[in-house]
């Protein structure tokens, strides 16, 4: 059965946000933060909480909108043109633009509910090696919600204790964040298990640490520093621990959830006390994930975002037997799915012919969708976000080890997960690339393994590949400016009430 984390209420200030009372009222039946952190089962509480943050809507569904729609690879044609304006076509006139200041706002939640853990837990009397783990999971969770306002709003307040009343955190620059992001990674990783029992399936590891690490020095272009966690992943004992899944497709269906490829993953969940699948807000609704449900094809779901036609075009390798790359039928819904065509293309129990004609050329990104087990779509997707797989750790060590100069040495690492999908090793089609065409074809390589999984942005960012040249293939690049629209503006409601907010260029 699925590991869910449970919600947990805990009273907490909402950082950066708040008004004056000229009267407050204490509810003597109401926990505070003074009062709730006495026992073990509070410290797995509080780290429950941490992790429930995840399941809040505009990081389960905004956040994510942000890194693929706005990158090359995704696109909006939704009816609310906030959402095209805002999320995709770099027009942002709205600096308190609801579901940006949604994004900032629920990352900090989560790093408010971890600093709590960090702030409470040492003087709890319990089991130190338990203490030390919950300590890590909240370090490492952190990290993570500090690495998201990193990549998307760049020099952010530093917030490391529990937010109190009256606080006024002036802006960290970037470099600052990056550098307490890899320090508590690095603490993280030395009180973290390597693996769980299945009753724990789902909480951060050693090697969910180190990957993240990795993640945070490529994003500043740290390759050298990025090898000794790749390594341990790679090289050592993380590949006794990880290994890619035979089916590729396995890694998207909720039947293989946690598997052997995952490396982090987020947990969702159908509240089996729920029997519907609507919008209508519930107290233990946020179990479950929407994104399913606005990434829905047209007449399924919302649709209010989707894939770019160019995209299935870079799945141009045939296998070693002649076949088609079997990670684009796994990748997208479009009227090519099923490589015969419209006709026996299904989307969700109909053909693509049924349902769309022969002239649609719109395409839909599949892998988190549930069209694998129903014919519909609703608000509350079960269907885990593999937020770290294996597969990418192995192509950015391969990606490190090029810009490190041991590109001969980095042609393994690609050809594992070209193998996986039937292709044949790079090693043998395109041996003795120089750096810079290595460099080129793991570009080609990240889109045809990790299309739709929120890396695009990313990539394209620490490659220095965001600019108006994208518009060739993705037209809402044509309003983007250097030097700005790299990162979002800082909600301007919160820097009406925090002066010690600087403001991002441009905005």
């Amino acid at each position: 059965m699925k590991n869910r984390f449970l919600p947990l209420l805990i009273t907490a200030i909402t950082l950066l946000t708040g008004c004056d009372r000229n009267l407050d009222i204490v509810n003597p039946n109401q926990a505070t933060t003074q009062s709730f952190w006495k026992t073990a089962e509070d410290a797995l509480a509080g780290v429950n909480a941490v992790y429930s943050t995840t399941h809040r809507g505009n990081i389960s569904r905004w956040m994510l909108f942000y890194y693929i729609i706005r990158s090359d690879e995704g696109r909006s044609q939704s009816p609310a043109t906030d959402i095209v304006n805002n999320m995709d076509q770099f027009l942002i006139t709205d600096y308190n633009y609801g579901n940006a200041y949604g994004v900032w706002n629920d990352n900090y939640i989560g790093i408010n509910r971890a600093n709590q853990v960090i702030d409470n837990v040492p003087t709890i009397s319990m089991d130190e090696t338990l203490k030390q783990r919950y300590i890590g999971e909240a370090k490492f969770l952190r990290a993570m919600y500090y690495f998201h306002l990193a990549t998307l709003f760049g020099n952010v307040p530093l917030v490391l204790q529990t937010a109190v009343v009256g606080d006024k955190p002036a802006s960290a620059t970037q470099a600052q964040v990056w550098a307490q992001i890899e320090k508590d990674l690095t603490e993280a990783a030395t009180g973290l298990p390597t693996t769980y029992g299945n009753t724990d399936l789902g909480r951060a590891t050693k090697g969910a640490a180190f990957a993240l690490l990795a993640r945070a020095y490529f994003q500043q272009k740290k390759y050298t520093e990025s090898l000794v966690p790749l390594q341990w992943l790679a090289e050592g004992d993380g590949k006794t621990i990880y290994a890619l899944m035979p089916n590729y497709r396995d890694n998207f269906l909720i039947t293989s959830e946690n598997n052997k490829e995952s490396v982090f993953e987020w947990q969702f969940e159908l509240n089996p006390a729920e029997y519907t699948d609507d919008d209508t807000e519930t107290p233990n609704q946020n179990y479950g994930t929407s994104i399913a449900q606005f990434f829905g094809p047209s007449g399924i779901g919302w649709s209010d975002g989707e894939a770019q036609r160019w995209v299935t075009r870079e799945f141009n390798e045939s296998t070693t037997t002649g076949a088609r790359d079997p990670r684009l039928a796994a990748s997208f819904l479009y009227d090519s799915t099923d490589v015969r065509g419209p006709a026996f293309t299904q989307i969700y129990g109909q053909t693509f012919l049924q349902r769309y004609g022969t002239n649609n050329q719109r395409v839909w990104f599949r892998k988190f969708q549930n069209d694998h087990w129903k014919n519909e779509e609703g608000y509350r997707s079960p269907n885990n976000w593999r937020y770290i797989r294996y597969a990418d750790v192995l192509l950015m060590y391969a990606e490190a080890l090029n810009a490190t100069g041991k590109t001969a040495q980095a042609y393994a690492y690609v050809d594992q997960v070209r193998q996986r999908a039937g292709l044949a090793k790079l090693s043998t089609v395109k041996p003795g690339l120089s750096q810079a065409q290595f460099l080129n074809q793991l570009k080609h390589e990240r889109v045809t393994e990790l299309s739709g999984e929120g890396h695009r942005w990313n990539d394209l960012a620490r490659w220095g590949d965001l600019g108006p040249q994208l518009a060739n293939r993705d037209p809402a690049f044509s309003t983007f400016v250097k030097g700005k629209s790299e990162l979002l503006p800082i909600p301007q409601t919160d820097r009406d009430l925090n002066p010690a907010l600087t403001q991002n260029p441009g905005y």
